[in-house]
């Protein structure tokens, strides 16, 4: 390959690289460098149609870096959504992605928060908090299927969206979550400690704001705790909005 040519496109690339080897750059960063990749992508397309007439070898070439930097905008735009160490969605895409079911379903939203968080960190190191919250959310997913989406707002604080499913049923799956985390040791923790969460629901109707269902969940979640945690705790009315815990 011509590196003078492609010296733009290789420098973008290898930025790319970067970013994506990273793991803690906000979602500003990782989008950023898939709008670089975009706007290089298209110029490189442009560029490849008018090569491939003078060199089949030029050809295989651009599909090579046509396919790579396909590879790598999939993988910044799937880091731009997700929590690295869970791959649960990060908090700006819960609340996109909540906003989207809402604005063509009614929705519950489970919110929980692992009880005494910073006890299993002091206890048995930064580590084993990692896996805790690992582990936990592999239970998560199990226990919600199909049905919704997990996300990961905070250090121990987790959102479960549920469109098309009622207060009750929600609450039914959080009391469920509850038990399943309570009475199963956790594997990742050698001796019998164990892991409760408390959670807070709410149920909003179609086109309602997120933030004013988050805003209740998190109210019922705040409650929760103050009533001695490892308990589910349901914004009954949709009309309520209390402030939330800090």
């Amino acid at each position: 390959m011509d590196k003078a040519l492609f010296e733009t496109e290789i420098s973008v690339l290898t930025q790319a690289q970067a970013t994506l080897a990273a793991t803690e750059l906000d979602k500003a960063q990782y989008l950023h460098a898939l709008a670089e990749l975009t706007h290089h992508y298209q110029r490189l397309m442009r560029e490849m149609h008018r090569l491939i007439r003078h060199s089949d070898r030029t050809e295989a070439e651009l599909n090579t870096v046509n396919t790579k930097l396909q590879e790598l905008s999939a993988e910044l735009q799937y880091k731009a959504r997700h929590d690295p160490l869970t791959g649960a969605l990060n908090r700006g895409a819960v609340f996109e992605q909540a906003q989207t079911h809402l604005s063509a379903a009614p929705m519950s939203l489970i919110m929980l928060d692992i009880d005494h968080f910073k006890r299993i960190n002091d206890t048995f190191g930064h580590p084993t908090g990692d896996a805790v919250i690992q582990e936990l959310i592999e239970r998560l997913r199990t226990a919600v299927g199909k049905h919704g989406d997990i996300g990961r707002v905070g250090g121990e604080e987790f959102t479960i969206l549920l469109p098309n499913m009622s207060l009750d049923q929600s609450s039914q799956l959080a009391e469920y979550i509850r038990h399943l985390l309570a009475n199963q040791p956790f594997d990742c923790i050698a001796t019998e400690y164990t892991v409760t969460a408390s959670f807070g629901i709410s149920w909003s109707p179609f086109k309602t704001d997120f933030e004013h269902a988050y805003a209740r969940a998190d109210a019922a979640l705040y409650r929760a705790k103050q009533q001695g945690r490892n308990q589910v705790v349901s914004a009954a009315n949709p009309d309520q909005l209390t402030a939330p815990h800090a």
